[in-house]
């Protein structure tokens, strides 16, 4: 097969939840591009829509839909909109994240909010989704980590910031651990149902932040940089694409060499 061909996603039906989020959105982008038919859920259907409105006026085949990724209810309800609408599902993008959690002495609350998003529904929409999925004959799920869930808070990052920049929250950091061995655990579990999953953990992304930091951090990177909006698109169309037909259980690390 030719190698455009392997990363063509034509004819793929596409979700992405928090695809209208910082990282989302050029997955979205990326996904589209690759000629997917995409749908982005989240709770945030109004932003979503005017994301998905946007990459339509580009001719890219986009569309939003509400997805509140606690309630199970919400999450039967997209699948069932999915099936309706485009008939199967073959790629699953895990992308969304909620981030409650202020600081270390953030409260017991935030913490069990944290976990009903990121651990209580990412187990819900991927069993359900990957169901969708095995009706069609198989396909694809791509979680998308963080280096964060590799590794402790590099707190040097941060020097000569306010000390509000250093006080990381716990959950993201346990959710995104804990969605790298889910990662191996579906992989094997859904290997069956010709399912693979793989996980992507990027390092920080540009999005403005302060000088100081970016001077902090870039100094440890051999790219010299953050992460711009191109650099994760490629690798999470190959995951999602017959590219990477033999990529299963695997989480890549796309931090421009930091942990080299």
């Amino acid at each position: 097969m030719h190698v455009k061909e392997l990363l063509s996603l034509k004819e793929k039906v596409v979700l992405i939840t928090g695809g209208e989020g910082k990282y989302g959105r050029c997955l979205t982008e990326g996904l589209a591009e690759a000629d997917a038919k995409v749908v982005t859920a989240s709770p945030f259907l109004d932003e979503g829509e005017k994301v998905a409105a946007g990459f339509r006026d580009r001719g890219l085949e986009v569309e939003a839909m509400f997805l509140d990724q606690a309630d199970h209810d919400s999450v039967m309800n997209l699948k069932q909109e999915i099936k309706d609408q485009y008939g199967r599902l073959d790629v699953l993008v895990n992308c969304a994240v909620a981030r409650p959690m202020k600081g270390y002495n953030g409260s017991l609350e935030q913490w069990k909010l944290s976990m009903d998003i990121n651990a209580t529904g990412l187990l819900d929409i991927t069993r359900e989704m990957a169901d969708l999925m095995d009706q069609g004959g198989g396909g694809a799920i791509v979680n998308i980590a963080s280096m964060m869930g590799m590794f402790g808070p590099d707190l040097s990052n941060y020097e000569g910031l306010p000390d509000e920049w250093s006080d990381m929250p716990p959950d993201y950091f346990f959710h995104k651990g804990g969605m790298l061995t889910l990662t191996r655990y579906f992989a094997r579990m859904l290997a069956d149902k010709n399912i693979r999953v793989n996980a992507v953990s990027p390092g920080g992304i540009f999005s403005g932040q302060p000088e100081r930091f970016i001077e902090n951090y870039t100094k440890k990177v051999p790219v010299g940089r953050l992460a711009n909006n191109d650099d994760i698109k490629g690798v999470v169309v190959f995951l999602a694409s017959q590219a990477s037909a033999y990529v299963n259980g695997e989480n890549i690390l796309m931090d421009g060499g930091m942990h080299a």
